[in-house]
């Protein structure tokens, strides 16, 4: 139907579109005083990418990725998350011959096909931040503040850090021989996705959802209990500056993240009721499984815009308002257009928010739309107020009316 939008998306407007304006506004004040650069890539890119990246044992690259062969028979994917096209963008654009770090942000458009649900779509939008060429777990606390920052600026109450090490490559051969022990004795009683996760990659069951696997799953042997030297001290290291800055968190073993790319910390900011608000971690193979001439560390994070704007609705937190109108400058006339807007104009490049009348409504509609629009302001512009380059601003609220030059229309407003 052609009137009707695609399931899983949205159209923006109104006070939905004001809130999603006010969390990328906060997202890009917050990352210039962390001195992190915006980086925009492309909304596809090859699928090749995403396989290689993302993991082909994800449900990311298996379900719901959307991908199409394009006109040349390339296989191309609308991207799914952020961070692989913008460590391709760090590769391809050999940003590791700048000095290191590199640290990008992205508000992106992102694509999964999954079945819609509160705060997800298969069209929705991300913030997220990729910090390249640290392997030190102040990396990690930088994002984690960060986002703790951004959580109590836009009003949000119940989100809690989640922390967890799922190792290295090398501590993880060890925990995937003890996990898939464990695993084989319940074999026949996991769904048949993770009995195929079994064969690829067995950590990936222990981020299945379904009951039946969580059940099995919940005494399995954790990741936390086989870590290497090193993986041990980067973990212990991110304990001590976390509580060094007093920002409260809860270990749990039970975060993987869906994402074959992630090793060593993973992260989600959890609320009482156990959704997501965010997640990241650290990724230190990602860009060496993208090219593997380089082996350079990274960590990072993405965060749904969508179900941001849900867990504010849910709490009942109101985002700052809207700009105020500070006037409505009414037309009576043909004569009077053309002054009328010249103050309009005027006042707007002072950055005043003004509006008008575009429709030769009569006065008493003009003023009755000014009303219904919540102008704080009202003056009307006709042929006396031209003849005596004076008029009557009116204050909506207190009704008190002062007279004011048209010429000085603009500089009344400014004071």
């Amino acid at each position: 139907m052609i009137t009707q939008r695609p399931k899983g998306t949205q159209d923006w407007f109104g006070d939905n579109m004001h809130k999603r304006t006010v969390i990328e506004k906060l997202a890009r004040e917050l990352c210039r005083t962390y001195n992190i650069k915006e980086v925009i890539t492309p909304v596809f890119e090859h699928t090749v990418l995403f396989q290689r990246g993302v993991g082909e044992t994800t449900d990311v690259v298996q379900k719901e990725m959307y991908t199409f062969e394009d006109k040349g028979s390339r296989s191309i994917t609308l991207k799914p998350e952020g961070t692989a096209g913008a460590i391709r963008a760090y590769l391809e654009n050999n940003l590791y011959a700048e000095s290191q770090p590199i640290k990008m942000f992205y508000v992106t458009p992102a694509f999964r096909y999954e079945q819609p649900q509160s705060g997800r779509l298969r069209q929705h939008h991300q913030f997220g931040v990729e910090f390249v060429g640290s392997k030190s777990p102040l990396a990690e606390v930088e994002l984690i503040t960060l986002i703790t920052t951004f959580i109590k600026r836009i009003g949000l109450r119940d989100a809690k850090l989640h922390i967890n090490s799922i190792g290295c490559k090398e501590c993880r051969k060890t925990y995937n021989d003890a996990l898939l022990a464990y695993l084989s004795k319940y074999e026949k009683d996991l769904c048949p996705t993770c009995r195929e996760r079994m064969k690829k990659n067995p950590l990936r069951v222990i981020d299945c959802k379904v009951p039946s696997c969580k059940e099995i799953v919940a005494n399995a042997p954790r990741t936390i209990d086989y870590l290497d030297d090193e993986c041990r001290e980067h973990f212990e290291e991110l304990q001590a500056l976390l509580t060094e800055l007093n920002i409260p968190y809860e270990i749990d073993t039970g975060i993987v993240r869906g994402l074959d790319y992630y090793t060593k910390t993973v992260f989600e900011f959890v609320n009482e009721e156990g959704f997501t608000l965010c997640g990241g971690g650290r990724y230190d193979n990602l860009v060496h499984e993208i090219d593997e001439k380089q082996n350079i560390p990274s960590v990072g994070f993405g965060m749904g815009i969508e179900r941001i704007i849900y867990f504010l609705e849910k709490e009942g937190t109101e985002v700052e308002p809207a700009p105020e109108i500070s006037l409505y400058v009414g037309i009576l006339g043909k004569e009077a257009k053309a002054r009328a807007y010249k103050i309009v104009n005027d006042m707007r490049l002072n950055g005043i928010v003004v509006e008008t009348d575009y429709l030769d409504r009569s006065v008493k509609a003009q003023m009755k739309y000014a009303n219904k629009i919540g102008a704080k302001n009202t003056v009307i512009i006709g042929q006396d107020e031209l003849d005596n380059n004076k008029a009557v601003i009116k204050n909506m609220e207190t009704h008190e009316q002062t007279e004011v030059a048209l010429d000085a229309i603009s500089a009344y407003f400014s004071k």
